[in-house]
């Protein structure tokens, strides 16, 4: 489950960067997730998940605009990998199997970069614009952090 659970956050991690650490993050300081003996224990301290959830709000609005470069520029794409591993090895990480959880989360991030920006290609070609198309990844990317930051334990 484990496995699965970290390749799903790498997935989100495809399509929004730092909406799969603040899952994991609020995950861990909500209880769901124990992390106190490894390295990433910084995500359950108290202000990790505030500030983790700022960020990803601040990365939903940066996204609106024109300017945003592509996901699958170098820096998009390296970007969503790291974030994927953290995630995914923090998910695994209770399990004592850190490892594979990241490299779940990079395999699941590479999926969710790919699949996102050809899904959402296509969402704003049928609406003509890209808004539309966005704002439903958005409501994608957080539905599921949600539901595994819940199926977390």
């Amino acid at each position: 489950m484990a496995y699965l659970l970290a390749l799903l956050i790498g997935c989100v991690a495809g399509l929004r960067t730092v909406t799969a650490p603040a899952a994991v993050s609020w995950g861990a300081r909500l209880g769901r997730l124990h992390l106190d003996a490894t390295w990433l224990a910084l995500f359950g301290y108290t202000w990790t998940p505030w500030i983790l959830t700022l960020l990803a709000a601040g990365e939903v609005i940066v996204d609106q605009l024109p300017s945003t470069p592509s996901r699958t520029e170098p820096v998009g794409v390296g970007a969503r990998i790291v974030s994927g591993a953290v995630s995914g090895a923090a998910i695994a990480a209770a399990g004592g199997t850190m490892v594979g959880g990241m490299l779940a989360g990079i395999a699941g991030a590479v999926v969710g970069t790919l699949a996102g920006h050809r899904f959402r290609a296509r969402l704003a070609a049928a609406f003509h614009k890209d808004r539309p198309a966005a704002l439903i990844e958005d409501a994608i990317a957080l539905g599921a952090a949600l539901v595994i930051a819940m199926a977390l334990r």
